[in-house]
């Protein structure tokens, strides 16, 4: 494998946290723009479903932090599902496996290993 090259579950982890934040967003905006009501519940929702955008956009630039707000994401509706009377739980928990396994691989550890270059700042005096 290229050093430079993503590996497949990275691109389609990243890919799938950004779609999720994109939709979820989303439709919880039209919820909330339905309701004509404002509830402190829906901004905890938006804001969740926007961070998992940012994880989603930074597990595919690379950033090493992004995997970990990636899995912090999961772990937090696998505890929010152990509340749940149905079978989310068992659901939530095959999937934060599933991610685990996606983002802390070995091609995955070389890929976010190579944390992605920033120029130096430049001065305008320079």
């Amino acid at each position: 494998m290229n050093a430079n090259k993503r590996p497949l579950a990275v691109t389609f982890i990243g890919c799938l946290y950004a779609l999720v934040g994109v939709l979820g967003f989303a439709f919880h905006l039209r919820e909330f723009l339905a309701r004509h009501a404002f509830h402190i519940d829906v901004i905890e929702i938006e804001v969740t479903e926007l961070v998992a955008l940012f994880a989603g956009i930074y597990v595919l630039r690379g950033h090493n932090w992004a995997r970990f707000l990636a899995v912090a994401w999961i772990l937090f509706h696998v505890i929010l599902s152990a509340f749940e009377p149905d079978r989310g739980l068992l659901v939530h928990s095959v999937i934060c496996i599933l991610i685990i396994w996606a983002l802390f691989n070995p091609a995955a550890n070389r890929y976010f290993r190579q944390q992605p270059a920033t120029p130096p700042p430049t001065s305008p005096d320079s």
